[in-house]
């Protein structure tokens, strides 16, 4: 147990170097966009917020479908503490979307395919986090959540394929039609993308602490009221 809480310490500590360093390639070493200017430098952050809430929100998918199959808490902590980490990536990929579309657009929010689709994926994650609160009994919780998370899924290829299915303002990336990254662009991209990541999965770890001790401490407060 010991050698595992090293281990995860020394790997919080390299994700906090490698954030470092992702800031510094982004501020100091990423050039200047020609059109966009400095403001481009927010894409850097919005891709990265954007890729990793998608991934987040596919572990609660998987999640659920392994609880569903094992009836295992495990999976319900792991589909819970995703599912809170995946909406507040997601929040904040809507959130720096529209500081770059006020400056790019003059607007702060646009009712573009992509952002709508954006917003009714926050609203049915916002709704997963809701239900779970309203409901007492933990195992109709957990399958109702494990059903939730499977259908509410949809809405991510959604919210991707939106700009591709629709006429859409929101530029697609790595397209001709799209932004022009350079090969340095495209690099620190790659790196704020993986660097992201890893620290989705710092908190994830964090989290799924934080819940499995919570259960503890619930099942030892009512065993010493039955006791």
């Amino acid at each position: 147990m010991r050698r595992q809480n090293r281990l995860f310490q020394g790997f919080i500590g390299l994700t906090a170097l490698l954030t470092a360093l992702a800031l510094c390639l982004v501020f100091l070493v990423a050039p200047r966009e020609a059109v966009m200017g400095d403001v481009q430098r927010i894409f850097y952050f919005h891709v990265a917020s954007s890729w990793t809430g998608y991934l987040a929100l596919f572990v609660t998918f998987i999640a659920g479908l392994l609880y569903l199959r094992r009836r295992e808490s495990t999976w319900d902590r792991l589909g819970l503490a995703s599912a809170e980490i995946g909406w507040i990536f997601i929040t904040g990929g809507i959130l720096t979307g529209t500081f770059w579309a006020k400056t790019t657009w003059g607007v702060w929010w646009t009712w573009d395919p992509r952002l709508t689709t954006s917003a009714v994926l926050w609203l049915i994650y916002a709704s997963y986090l809701i239900l779970r609160q309203a409901m007492e009994d933990r195992n109709l919780r957990a399958r109702v959540a494990a059903v939730y998370g499977i259908a509410g899924f949809a809405a991510v290829p959604l919210n991707f394929m939106a700009i591709r299915w629709w006429r859409a303002a929101h530029p697609l990336v790595l397209q001709s039609s799209g932004i022009g990254l350079t090969p340095s662009m495209l690099r620190i991209l790659i790196f704020s993308v993986l660097t992201f990541t890893l620290f989705y999965i710092v908190l994830l770890c964090c989290r799924v602490r934080l819940e499995r001790a919570g259960e503890q401490l619930s099942q030892l407060r009512r065993y010493r009221r039955e006791g």
